[in-house]
């Protein structure tokens, strides 16, 4: 089980733990990709720092009972990131390593698309964009109603805000005070259609989900130590109405040739760069620990 240490926040051994664990989310996205030759890989490298502190440092969960009661819920809205999901439930010993060679096969708990059928930790099947957060809803509503400390944690891509369904289950869970929800929010302003902010104009963003009445945070989802104290904030806020955090994050991260594509919300990778990717991420893990 994974809890949240406060104390140990800001410690370079958390901090090295954590980014050991983001690492290591990052390698098992880009082994999976590589299997299929082709994914929303962007997407995975550049969510794993989010992932990495949810699973490693702030939710409770239990890895050998993934439906336990008690556990916090993670909703992944975005279904289409599952191979990052799937790289975040390996790294928490969910699921089993030997099954990442299956990723996208027939038969496979591992489709390309999450599905709560399939994959033990997927509490949702996720695919028309813009269905979590209603979900998570009427999630935290039921844990209210039973007595339930957890948390509701809806993980969502910043195309979902053109979608008006996200909208009213902003306002929902304003109205019923949902304190035990907190919605994340991958600003990485790309999706299939073109630039996010070009497709629909989603800004000022902060001072939106204010006006529905959240609690709001902007952090930089690929700094470490802000992702971890937005976290803190969000689960420590006395307040009694939902929380959001909005991540803008670097679609690629820790790949340079990824980073610097052009159009990358879905991509195909050739033979030789699978090889190139992941030694460029141990590379820079090597360096970091050195």
């Amino acid at each position: 089980m994974a809890k949240n240490d406060k104390a140990a926040a800001t410690s370079t051994p958390q901090l090295t733990r954590l980014a050991a664990s983001a690492y290591r989310i990052r390698r098992f996205a880009l082994r999976m990709g590589e299997v299929q030759g082709q994914g929303y890989i962007g997407q995975a490298l550049g969510w794993a720092d989010v992932l990495a502190v949810a699973y490693a440092y702030a939710l409770n969960y239990r890895p050998e009972d993934p439906y336990w009661e008690g556990r916090d819920r993670f909703l992944l809205s975005h279904g289409h990131y599952a191979i990052a999901f799937y790289a975040a439930l390996l790294e928490a010993g969910i699921i089993e390593e030997n099954e990442l060679e299956t990723y996208g096969s027939d038969d496979s708990r591992l489709p390309m698309s999450g599905m709560a059928t399939y994959t033990p930790g997927m509490e949702i099947s996720g695919g028309s964009l813009g269905q979590g957060l209603a979900i998570g809803v009427g999630m935290a509503l039921a844990l209210r109603h039973k007595g339930h400390s957890a948390f509701v944690y809806n993980s969502m891509s910043d195309g979902e805000l053109d979608e008006g369904s996200t909208w009213e289950a902003a306002m929902g869970a304003a109205h019923h005070r949902l304190s035990n929800l907190i919605c994340l929010v991958d600003i990485n302003n790309q999706q299939a259609d073109g630039p996010s902010s070009k497709v629909l104009g989603f800004e000022p963003l902060a001072q939106k989900w204010e006006a529905f009445g959240w609690h709001v945070q902007r952090v930089d989802g690929n700094d470490l130590p802000a992702v971890m104290k937005a976290f803190d904030t969000a689960r420590e806020f006395t307040e009694p109405k939902p929380r959001v955090i909005l991540f803008d994050t670097l679609m690629g991260k820790g790949v340079p040739f990824l980073e610097k594509r052009e159009k990358n919300h879905f991509i195909r990778v050739d033979p030789p760069e699978w090889q190139q990717a992941l030694e460029y991420l141990d590379q820079s893990q090597q360096g970091a620990t050195a």
